[in-house]
């Protein structure tokens, strides 16, 4: 009986996602901040694809810049024509986990992570701050982090006189689900 019960516990352990090393979603959002003078607006998609390997302290995220919405559909074509989306319609991070963290602990732990971020064909090093978190749905993944995007040779778009701030706040959060190895 003995028996019984710690093999039970052990397969309860193996299947929580404690013991996964790998977590994936395709649900998460990701969310832009934009700046006009007198006027704040902000854009959001609840596409964001990621995957974050434990073993290797990789991780993966891109997004489909289309899915991207604001609200006001003119503001939403005219951010598709700068961002030239049918050309480039992607944006991805893969980097490291520089930090330690500790998948055994389910509080909120704060994490940098190192790595290459591409948009508009321009691919850039970068480094993010943010937290992951195990919990008995997955790992809970949070960042956020300002882009310049004159940096990606995107030219930021203009009424008259007024333009969008060249610099962005970008912020993510997503529920990776375990994946069994």
């Amino acid at each position: 009986m003995t028996r019984i019960i710690i093999s039970a516990f052990l397969l309860f352990l193996l299947n929580t996602p404690l013991a996964a090393q790998t977590f994936m979603g395709e649900s998460g959002t990701a969310e832009f901040t934009s700046k006009v003078p007198l006027h704040t607006f902000t854009g959001s998609s609840d596409f964001l694809i990621g995957q974050v390997n434990l073993v290797e302290n990789t991780v993966d995220f891109y997004i489909d810049l289309t899915t991207l919405k604001t609200g006001n559909k003119k503001r939403d074509k005219d951010m598709l024509i700068t961002l030239e989306t049918k050309e480039y319609p992607f944006a991805e991070f893969f980097g490291n986990i520089q930090t330690e963290f500790d998948a055994s602990n389910p509080a909120k732990q704060p994490v940098k992570v190192a790595g290459e971020f591409k948009i508009h064909g321009v691919t850039r090093k970068i480094e993010v701050d943010g937290t992951m978190q195990v919990t008995p749905e997955g790992l809970n993944i949070q960042a956020e982090w300002q882009l310049n995007i004159k940096d990606y040779n995107i030219v930021p778009p203009k009424l008259l006189v007024v333009k969008v701030d060249e610099v962005q706040d970008i912020k993510i959060n997503a529920v990776l689900a375990p994946v069994n190895n």
